[in-house]
This record gives C-alpha cells, structure tokens and sequence, in this order.
C-alpha cells in the first residue's frame, strides 16, 4: 500500500500521522519529526545541535551506557538529529521489540541526560570536531559562500557554533530548547513497517502524549542575494577549493519544481554527463569533479555548486563557471540532453523509491512541502511529456543563477591578504 497521511488527534492537536504499511519485512520504523526546530532557530550558535547530541546521550536515570545497553540488548535503533528546518527523533527495530522501543523513546523524553557532566563531554567532542575543522578547507569555503549569498541571516552562521559560542551553552539553554520547540503543535509522525494502522496510531499516540504545548512559529524566509563577488582566502594548500552560490527564484511550492529538476540534471547534478562536468573535466581538465545543484527548501532556495582544482587553475576554473552557466541560460540544452535526462531520470525511478524509508521519505518530504501525497510521481509524467520549448522557457526566465559569488580558499599568492 503507498503512504497515507491522517491526524492523530491529541489534547485538542491534529498531529500529521504519515504511515504505510510493508510486511515484507518483520520491521518498524518511526520519526517524531519537529518542524520549525532545527538549526536556524538556533539562539545561541549550535544549540540544537548540542541539544539533538544530549539526545543521544541517554536518560539521565540510567545515564548513557546504561541506556545505551537497554537499546542493544534488544536492537532496537534510537536517535535524535538536527537538521536546518527540523530536529528527528528516530526510532526502529524487529516488530516483537518495537512496543519495548517505544517504552524507551518515552523514558527518554521523560528523563534526558541533564547532567553537567554530560554537557561538558559534548561540549568537549563538539568543540573538538571544530577545532579540525579549522584545516577542513571545504568547510570553510562552504561557509564563506553561504555568508556570501544569505549575510546576515542564520544561514551564515555554521550550524554546529562557534567555540565561543559552545563554550558559552548551558543546560538551561537546551532544556528551553526542547520545552519551545518539541512540542505537539510541531510534531508530525512518519511511521511504516510491518504494523496496521490501528495499532500504529496507538503506539505514536502513546508517545506524543508525552509532549508539552508549545508555540509553532515558522521559520522566516531567507533570500539568497547575488553579488557576482570573487572571494579568496589565503592558507596553506596545493589546492583551491571552490564553492559558488546564488539566488534562485524557484520557491518549495512553486509549480514548476519539476522543471527545475531537470534543469539541475543537465547543469550540473549529473555527474558525468553534464555540462560543467563536460565542460571543467572532460575538456579543459581543470578538475576530478564539478558539481552544481538547485537547492529547494522552504526557507530559501538557492542555486549552488563547487570544485577543487589545482592553485594555478583557481582563476580559469572560476571563468568557465561563469561561462557555462551564462552559455545555459543563453542557449538553454539540447533536445538530446533533453531526451537522456528524461531516460535517466524516468528510468532510475524504481531505485529511489524500492525501500520503504525511501517511499516515507519521499511521503514526508510531499507533505512537508504541502503538496499531495503521490505528486511526485504525478511530476515523473510531467517530466515524460515535458517539451524542449517549455524546459527552455523556464531556463530563460532564471537568470538570477548567473548572480554567482565565488569562495576560493587556496593556497595562491601564501601570506598575502
């Protein structure tokens, strides 16, 4: 059966309750997904990431061992992480283990690992993560493009902080965090596996019943500004690393996402095949691989890209970015590469949709982008009787994407500013 979406309705709430069925495998799965809570609602500069790895640290009763062994003892699979617009409490094992997993998730909403000595052991470890990051010259670079392209928004900032910034993160800082935002008015459910639905409501039931109130503001949006700027940034290195971004008119509910997909596949998300593929490794020999996607979220959407390439190559390989993008828009494609993303993308459909956290994932990702259930495969047609005309059209109308910034973090011209 595919996916379905119905309310479960708890304390006056109407959570989402996603759900399919599958019984080719004795297996459940579940996601307490909380929309409006990820890292751009950060209040101090990684706090919901330290809060989804306090998370993962166990109840405060049983510690992290102690929980961690409840959880192995039975294979039962349980974690939280964080992304920019949603954190995921993740919860899956055999169907004879899965009431004990839910038993657990409810203990550990009940009791989370609020000790100083838990907080210091994640701020060490996150602290530590960043601390390499500071040689991780496509870290940076990313960074610095996506600072470029959204100033002064959250999305300028690294999601995981600052060492300050962690430094200065106490409990009362992720107890807040969690008591505002993963709450009931947040929730949506994304359940499936060997399980009917009755029994499955009763089981995600039982866990929300554990959720304060709290009150659901959406995330503002975020505008990508282009400022055709070249910024480069001096270390010691071999290589440059290059990331480009700019604005992208196409937002998440926007009619015409399947048109953008494929305007993407030919650009640059191809791989081989595609035209700054083609152009920056096959021909010029600039690079081992370019890559280039539009990125379609709800609170931004983006066109973005990177490269790395010899220091002597940094300046070329920037100029034929811009001339391939500018050639697309120019131009537009072809009707054969038209035709071979249509046969790609038509053809690999089965393998992005076999499994069943593929199918919820998909289920979700409709959902959440408030379109029905099953659209995407409604855009597989589109994408079948889509013309050279129309997918040109649409090319044409986006010259924004030429906006392009440029992070270049490379070893030229060493100890110059």
């Amino acid at each position: 059966m595919s996916a379905t979406v119905n309310p479960i309705k708890i304390d006056n709430v109407k959570v989402p309750f996603i759900f399919e069925e599958d019984k080719n495998l004795p297996i459940i799965s579940m996601q307490l997904i909380f929309k409006n809570s990820g890292s751009l609602t950060d209040s101090k500069d990684g706090l919901v990431k330290l809060t989804s790895k306090l998370l993962n640290e166990g109840t405060k009763k049983d510690g992290s061992a102690g929980f961690s062994t409840k959880l192995e003892s039975r294979a039962i699979g349980l974690s939280a992480h964080a992304g920019k617009e949603t954190f995921v409490i993740e919860l899956g094992s055999l169907k004879s283990e899965f009431p004990k997993g839910i038993a657990l998730l409810k203990e550990l909403l009940k009791d989370p690992n609020y000790s100083d000595e838990t907080l210091k052991k994640i701020k060490t470890q996150t602290i530590g993560s960043l601390k390499r990051k500071e040689s991780d010259f496509d870290y940076i670079s990313s960074l610095k493009m996506k600072s470029m392209i959204f100033p002064n928004t959250p999305l300028a900032k690294a999601s995981l902080g600052t060492v300050e910034s962690v430094n200065s993160i106490e409990l009362a800082d992720i107890k807040k965090h969690i008591a505002e935002h993963l709450g009931l008015e947040n929730a949506i459910v994304v359940m499936g596996g060997d399980i009917g639905m009755e029994e499955a409501f009763k089981l995600a039931g039982q866990v929300l019943l554990e959720l304060p109130h709290v009150k659901s503001e959406d995330i503002k949006p975020m505008k990508a500004v282009g400022t055709k700027q070249i910024k480069k940034s001096i270390v010691k290195s071999e290589q440059a690393y290059v990331y480009f971004g700019a604005p992208l008119a196409v937002p998440y509910d926007s009619k015409e996402r399947y048109l953008s997909q494929v305007a993407s596949f030919i650009l640059g998300s191809s791989g081989f095949g595609s035209r700054l593929m083609e152009e920056i490794r096959v021909k010029k020999g600039l690079a081992y691989s370019a890559y280039s996607r539009f990125n379609i979220n709800k609170t931004h959407s983006y066109f973005s890209g990177y490269l790395q390439t010899k220091v002597e190559s940094g300046d070329e390989a920037v100029k034929v970015v811009k001339d391939v993008v500018q050639l697309f828009l120019d131009k537009g494609v072809t009707a054969e590469e038209l035709h071979s993303a249509q046969q790609f993308l038509l053809g690999s459909e089965p393998l992005r949709n076999e499994t069943l956290s593929q199918r919820l994932g998909r289920a979700f990702q409709e959902y959440y982008a408030e379109r029905p259930l099953g659209s995407s495969a409604e855009d597989l047609k589109k994408i079948e009787a889509m013309t050279l005309d129309e997918l040109n059209s649409f090319i044409k109308k986006h010259k924004e994407i030429a906006e392009i910034s440029f992070s270049v973090v490379t070893g030229e011209g060493e100890g110059k500013k």
